[in-house]
């Protein structure tokens, strides 16, 4: 049976292995940071996660009934994540960094049927496999070895992530300073490094360091506006939610436990879905043969 979120948000594990995945993130984003882009941002990470869906359940003999950009533009637009003119835009975008492709089409040239290259397929495999060891950090499972056993097991699962990510508010409209880095450019690789960069900290404190001092040298690294990104630390900070021990840039960012708790809901509600998705496939293996 899979984990509930409220059980995977409270348990002692979770932090490390939130912190341990952030930390490959990071690393996933320092190697190439606009394939990672995709997932910084909750509306482009919504967005991928449509496109990916339409093409693992396309149909075996027809491109109609996988990833076209019509199909993406209205599963979009359907889900209420975007405008089809933001969507339209995505996927011109996709097309022209090579995270998916066109299909050759000799029938219809208005179909144009698409699918993720294989650098993003390998990425969204790697996400997949990371949650899982998260997952498998907190009860002693065996979800990523089942994972890397089983080829065809990310068509399977993706687009059950897909459908309960979609669905669920925690994930649509996340609440208090959350909410803040969202839909901020690269508001997602943010959070990441405040996770990775998390000092050690008694039980119950009311503020946890971390390894961030500049913000000027972390919206460099993320090629954010420093002035953008101020905003939202200056907001996040006029809530309680970060500070710094001294002077900024020269003394150590800390983030408030009600922020960390936040962040930890979110983080848990995600794995949730990702858990109930892999119950779901590996409940009955025979949906996991090639």
């Amino acid at each position: 049976m899979s984990l509930a979120a409220d059980v995977i948000a409270r348990h002692p594990a979770l932090l490390p292995g939130i912190k341990r995945q952030a930390e490959v993130l990071l690393a996933a984003y320092d190697g190439n940071p606009r394939l990672s882009s995709i997932f910084a941002t909750q509306q482009r990470w919504l967005m991928a996660h449509i496109g990916l869906a339409l093409y693992f359940r396309r149909g075996p003999a027809d491109l109609r009934n996988g990833l076209t950009v019509a199909r993406f533009l209205d599963k979009v637009s359907d889900h209420g994540v975007a405008s089809q003119n933001t969507a339209d835009a995505f996927a011109r975008e996709m097309l022209k960094y090579e995270i998916v492709r066109l299909l050759p089409n000799e029938y219809d040239r208005r179909l144009k049927p698409m699918e993720p290259t294989e650098a993003t397929l390998d990425a969204i495999a790697s996400w997949v496999a990371l949650h899982l060891a998260t997952l498998d950090s907190l009860d002693g499972g065996a979800r990523a070895a089942d994972f890397a056993a089983n080829p065809a097991a990310l068509a399977a699962l993706q687009p059950m992530i897909a459908e309960g990510l979609l669905t669920l508010d925690a994930i649509r409209e996340p609440a208090g300073t959350f909410s803040l880095f969202t839909w901020l450019n690269n508001g997602g690789v943010v959070m990441e490094r405040m996770i990775a960069g998390l000092g050690d900290a008694e039980a119950g404190v009311p503020r946890v360091p971390t390894s961030i001092h500049s913000v000027a040298g972390m919206a460099e690294w993320l090629r954010l506006s420093r002035t953008h990104l101020t905003r939202k630390l200056r907001e996040a900070q006029a809530l309680g939610s970060i500070g710094w021990e001294g002077e900024r840039g020269r003394s150590p960012m800390w983030v408030s436990a009600d922020f960390l708790a936040e962040i930890a809901a979110a983080q848990a509600a995600k794995l949730a879905v990702i858990d109930a998705a892999y119950d779901a496939c590996f409940g009955g293996r025979e949906m996991l043969t090639d």
